[in-house]
């Protein structure tokens, strides 16, 4: 057998067409095609391995016939157009099933794939030799595209990838089903299986388009069928995605048939002619028959196949405390669109900066909290990496600068002089209007702009620089300040503190924190370096969450401004600052720093 006809029966088998019962769809273009000719015979005839089988006839009563001489053969082999006027007059096909049947003239047009295989033919037959015009040979393979429109609507579409023409999801829960009935609790095992890394598939499909892509779908999909063993069955759930459901069998063999999966698949590198690098893993996960859902089961297979891209492993075996974690991020990116929406289990607490020369709080830094319903205190070193590259980003920068400004302006309509400090991310500087929403606001509330200020990191600052330059000048030109939030540990370059108009450098506690006495000496010369550009270049300096106490005269001898930290207060809700702000003016300048 040539490897067309194998590719070709396979791709018959996998459309699932055959031995199915009649279809009104397909009758419909049959009898069309009988009367387009005047003939009283017409089929739509898939070329199986030995037969031809009828999936729609017009005059017959048969549903098949053999395959052997059978010009709807010829055709599946040629993919061209045959027309036979006379049986008889044809040495070869004198004998052939639709001879013996009584018929003389036959024309028929290939059933023919996207991707080159013919699985029959749309056929018309007569009992009387007869010629074909070319009125009718159009109209003919015309109907034949429809019947492959039909194929691919009714199967390819509802059970079958019309790419790889491998079964789809919708197929496999059947199959799950079925397989239940039959070994109920029983335990099999799916191995979800990923050529690449999805970014970098989407990046390939915008640099060269999907058809490259597509094309190793195909390529995947040859090279993993000989893989398999006949209980074993192979589906495509996505782009150059795949799953493999094994029957019930040891956890070791399921685990040595992923590794050769991984193994044949990354061999396609060496013999493709597609400019793309196969990076395959793969994920296994149990699935209890008749117990497990569908949708969880591609699920832990696919948590435990990303588990495999992290580790940079062939595969991975679904770890539950690993896909707890998953769930527990899904949860509360879910969730904190709610709390944005009601405004419920959101809040603001504000941190001191301390003056270091003077003792005196001259400002405070907005921090966003969140007390889930039924997870209790969420940490925003958790919940913000969640959020910070999707749309929920802004809206939470936005909720956070409408409760920091309110704030700001009703301390400073009491009479006291604070500036406020609040956080935004990379992403609001590409927001339309951003800048003019926050000084429209600011406006609103009379509040004046230099008491309020934003922090970015300088990660934000990396980004689309031309535009956020833009932004940052129309605010600092109305006066609200700007400072460069976790110094030191961002972006690799300082040539962007020559263009952004910021008025304060923070830097990150990583150069604050005495941690290993080992590096007090290097620490202490980079920390005062750090100072020292920062003055020299127009920066105030404010240190944050130093750690021990004394570091603070380390501090105050090289020249920082300003501090932050828990050493000197927790961040404190409203009420909570208004009291320790009145006991400390109480006091004077805060005890253990008027002194430096």
């Amino acid at each position: 057998m040539s490897d067309y006809e194998r590719e070709r029966l396979f791709t018959l088998r996998q459309l699932r067409i055959l031995d199915t019962p009649p279809s009104e769809s397909f009758d419909r273009i049959t009898r069309t095609a009988s009367k387009l000719f005047n003939l009283p015979l017409s089929a739509v005839s898939l070329s199986d391995a030995d037969r031809q089988w009828f999936k729609s006839r017009v005059g017959t009563e048969l549903t098949e016939v053999p395959r052997t001489k059978s010009p709807c053969s010829d055709i599946s082999a040629t993919s061209e157009v045959l027309v036979i006027e006379d049986f008889l007059a044809k040495d070869f096909y004198q004998d052939c099933p639709q001879a013996k049947l009584g018929m003389r003239f036959y024309a028929g047009a290939p059933l023919t794939t996207h991707d080159g295989y013919t699985l029959g033919t749309l056929c018309v037959l007569g009992p009387e030799p007869r010629k074909a015009s070319d009125e009718e040979l159009e109209g003919l393979v015309d109907l034949s595209h429809m019947v492959m429109a039909q194929i691919e609507l009714q199967y390819a579409l509802g059970r079958v990838d019309p790419n790889t023409l491998l079964p789809n999801r919708f197929q496999l829960n059947e199959d799950l089903a079925d397989l239940a009935k039959d070994r109920a609790d029983e335990t099999c095992h799916v191995l979800f299986v990923e050529l690449g890394d999805v970014r970098e598939l989407n990046t390939l499909d915008r640099v060269m388009g999907a058809g490259h892509t597509d094309e190793l779908g195909r390529e995947a999909t040859r090279a993993l069928r000989p893989l398999l063993n006949g209980e074993e069955k192979l589906y495509s759930v996505g782009p150059c995605q795949f799953l493999v459901l094994c029957p019930p069998m040891e956890n070791s063999s399921v685990e040595d048939k992923a590794q050769r999966i991984h193994d044949q698949l990354f061999e396609i590198n060496s013999g493709s002619t597609l400019n793309i690098l196969v990076r395959p893993t793969l994920g296994i996960a149990p699935v209890q028959l008749g117990r497990d859902n569908l949708k969880d089961t591609i699920r832990h297979a696919q948590s435990a196949c990303h588990d495999a891209r992290r580790d940079q492993a062939a595969w991975r075996v679904y770890n539950p405390f690993t896909d707890a974690d998953f769930q527990r991020r899904f949860q509360l990116v879910r969730d904190i669109r709610d709390a944005l929406e009601t405004g419920e289990g959101l809040r603001l607490v504000y941190q001191p900066r301390i003056e270091i020369k003077s003792g005196l709080c001259i400002g405070v830094e907005a921090l966003l909290r969140w007390t889930h319903p039924s997870l209790g205190e969420i940490s925003p070193t958790e919940f913000i990496p969640l959020i910070e590259n999707t749309p929920l980003a802004r809206h939470v920068t936005r909720w956070v600068l409408d409760t920091a400004t309110q704030q700001a302006a009703l301390w400073f309509h009491q009479g006291r002089h604070l500036r406020v400090s609040a956080n935004v991310m990379a992403c609001n500087f590409e927001e339309e209007a951003f800048t003019e929403r926050l000084i429209k606001r600011m406006q609103e509330l009379r509040l004046p702009p230099s008491v309020f200020e934003l922090e970015l990191t300088e990660s934000a600052l990396a980004r689309n620089q031309e535009l956020l330059e833009r932004q940052l000048r129309m605010l600092t030109t109305t006066g609200i300040h700007l400072a460069i939030d976790d110094f030191g540990t961002g972006y690799s370059s300082l040539s962007y503190l020559l263009n952004i108009p910021a008025k304060v450098i923070k830097i990150d506690r990583t150069f604050t924190v005495r941690a290993d006495r080992s590096l007090h000496a290097s620490q202490d010369t980079l920390l005062k370096a750090m100072i020292d550009l920062a003055h020299g270049m127009g920066f105030r300096t404010v240190a944050e969450g130093y750690e021990p106490s004394e570091m603070l005269q380390t501090l105050s001898l090289f020249g920082c401004d300003e501090v932050q930290s828990f050493a000197i207060s927790r961040p404190l809700s409203p009420a909570e600052l208004e009291r320790w702000l009145d006991d400390a003016e109480w006091n004077g300048p805060f005890s253990g720093l008027s002194s430096y």
